[in-house]
């Protein structure tokens, strides 16, 4: 008889049931080709697109098109991003625009307020998400580990939030598991996906071994050796810290603990 257990956890951002856990962005790969094939190897649901990026480059060039075609074979939903914003109003014209463009009122709040950093603005983040919840949208605020910048996101309606493991793109982890920690303990019921900063398919394990739904990357399969295989050991490195979390990784010790009980024996023979 197979003991093991299959089944696989769901989770739901804004009444979205699914089933990964891994959401993929869509810059800087070798081919729109390469993207299109590590989407399907990584597994994943959701996949971003950054709307002024598509701009700035004067057109897609049938990227959203390759985007969309991979994304359907699979069942992956579209969160468009307002990455290059620099302030609240800016951020606020660009969803709009991403809204009537891509026909979803998902949207991936970015406001930057240090261009060194890229560390998020937690003022300019929280007024956007403020008046782009009253406008209809389903807001997902990429920001810091903050737990009272957190808290005031969701006072203004978000119901998903998205701290950073790091700076964008730094490849540096959880610089901060404490911080993760906190949100994880205070804020039980909120879906709380970590982006930003993941470097290692063991990075994005840890981040879902701390009770995190979901992890959001980037650089580190755009940038890998070869970014299709990579995805793919980031969707399993994601499936091994859930189902870890899930089954109750055990508490560390102060000193060691034998694995093998002595009681019981006889004697000892030297």
């Amino acid at each position: 008889m197979n003991t093991m257990s299959t089944q696989t956890s769901t989770w739901s951002p804004y009444g979205t049931e699914l089933t990964s856990r891994f959401l993929l962005g869509t810059a800087g790969y070798p081919s729109p080709q390469v993207l299109a094939h590590s989407i399907a190897a990584s597994g994943t649901q959701i996949v971003t697109v950054g709307l002024k990026r598509t701009l700035a480059a004067g057109g897609d060039n049938g990227f959203v098109e390759i985007v969309r075609t991979a994304m359907q074979e699979h069942g992956a939903h579209l969160l468009p991003n307002t990455a290059g914003c620099r302030t609240a109003r800016e951020a606020i014209t660009l969803a709009h625009m991403a809204r009537e463009l891509y026909g979803t009122p998902w949207i991936k709040l970015e406001v930057v307020g240090d261009e060194h950093t890229l560390q998020p603005d937690p003022w300019g983040t929280v007024d956007a998400a403020a008046q782009l919840t009253r406008d209809g949208f389903a807001v997902f605020p990429y920001c810091t580990d903050d737990l009272v910048t957190c808290q005031r996101l969701l006072d203004v309606g978000c119901e998903v939030l998205m701290p950073w493991g790091a700076p964008i793109g730094s490849g540096q982890g959880l610089i901060n598991p404490f911080a993760l920690r906190t949100l994880r303990a205070r804020l039980p019921g909120v879906p709380l996906i970590v982006d930003a900063g993941i470097g290692a398919p063991s990075h994005a394990a840890a981040a879902m071994e701390l009770g995190f739904d979901a992890v959001l990357l980037n650089s580190a399969v755009a940038q890998a050796v070869d970014p299709v295989r990579m995805a793919r050991g980031f969707g399993l490195a994601i499936q091994a810290g859930r189902a870890a979390y899930e089954a109750g990784v055990m508490a560390p010790q102060d000193m060691a603990v034998a694995s093998t009980p002595v009681s019981g024996h006889p004697f000892l023979i030297n």
